[in-house]
């Protein structure tokens, strides 16, 4: 393993979700130069995407790499669940000649990078001062729902990692009832996910128009977005409303289930091209609207993360811990009753 000494450099970074896959050089401690955006449809392998995204920008001998994935992982195979590829890690460092290649979750990444994110990439929506040393928590609709955290651990942070966007989505009146009906008949189990993601946008729309009697038309994540944003149809815009609401419900879950009063964190794709309408949209009251606990999460400031790249400093450093030097284990040179010391015993 290397000594992440100078001589290691650039490494690459990348953080690939379930459309597209930015990748980028970290030419020096901190230093991220070289980005570009690929789509995921034009390459038949991660190992084609990475390949080409080397000989774009001239790349020509990269030692290290780190690359945060939308997909759990368990092992050395991946096979992704909004994107056909599928791949084995140590063949494709192989094939790569890379001596290091790490993958981690793509929210694990965020929630690494959340404490390096500058304060003029946040726009904060509502609540307080974020109390120090308390877990930090982190939820993002994209092409799936991202969920993760930090934690304090040890005078730094520990990343949580799971699959909290497949939690079962609970209806929160009427309204959503029905939508919770009309989805549950598709697909047996609502998550979170099925309605916070860009497909979950349109799935959203549709159960709308159904259960107002009208045609269910097919129409784009992209396009709800503008036709709800513009004010000119009634039911796209109740649609993001009604998305709002319930990821404000979701992060208060989460909230309250972390203790996150450091603070909430809203990555992913989808609401950042929301800003201007997020903030006025139902999202905070139903952060907040949770009974008895109410005021406990009055008090917890939710900042939407507008960075262009936000993921990618996580992915540095998840890769910098990886290469530091480790101290070696200390020696217990303590005499034991027949001689010698317990590192002689034990070697």
């Amino acid at each position: 393993m290397s000594t992440g000494l100078p001589e290691a450099w650039p490494r690459l970074l990348g953080d690939v979700g379930g459309s597209n896959a930015r990748f980028a050089l970290e030419t020096a401690p901190g230093v991220i130069e070289d980005i570009l955006t690929l789509s995921n449809d034009r390459y038949p392998t991660l190992e084609d995407a990475l390949r080409d995204y080397l000989a774009q920008v001239g790349a020509r001998r990269v030692a290290h790499a780190a690359i945060g994935i939308a997909n759990p992982l368990n092992g050395d195979q991946v096979a992704m669940t909004n994107c056909h590829w599928t791949f084995s890690i140590e063949a494709t460092r192989r094939a790569l000649g890379f001596s290091t290649l790490l993958l981690l979750n793509d929210f694990t990444a965020l929630a690494l990078a959340l404490p390096r994110l500058p304060r003029r990439e946040l726009v904060q929506v509502g609540g307080g001062a974020p109390r120090p040393d308390s877990p930090l928590a982190l939820i993002g609709p994209g092409t799936g729902l991202g969920v993760s955290a930090l934690v304090p651990h040890a005078g730094g942070w520990r990343a949580l990692s799971g699959e909290g966007g497949h939690t079962s989505f609970a209806p929160a009146d009427e309204r959503e009832i029905g939508v919770w009906r009309y989805v549950s008949a598709r697909f047996g189990h609502v998550s979170h996910e099925r309605l916070l993601s860009g497909s979950g946008l349109s799935l959203l729309h549709r159960a709308l128009c159904a259960l107002d009697g009208a045609a269910e038309l097919d129409l784009a994540p992209s396009e709800v977005s503008a036709r709800g944003l513009s004010g000119a149809d009634a039911r796209c815009r109740e649609t993001l409303e009604i998305f709002c609401g319930l990821l404000g419900s979701a992060a208060g879950n989460l909230a309250l289930t972390l203790g996150a009063r450091g603070g909430v964190y809203i990555g992913g794709g989808i609401v950042p091209r929301l800003s201007g309408f997020f903030e006025q949209s139902p999202f905070r009251r139903r952060f907040e609207d949770k009974g008895r606990m109410s005021a406990y999460l009055a008090d917890i400031p939710v900042y939407l993360i507008t960075s262009a790249y936000p993921a990618l400093p996580g992915v540095a450093a998840h890769l910098a811990d990886h290469l530091a030097p480790r101290d070696p284990a200390p020696v217990d040179t303590t005499t034991h009753p027949r001689g010698g010391t317990a590192g002689d015993m034990h070697a």
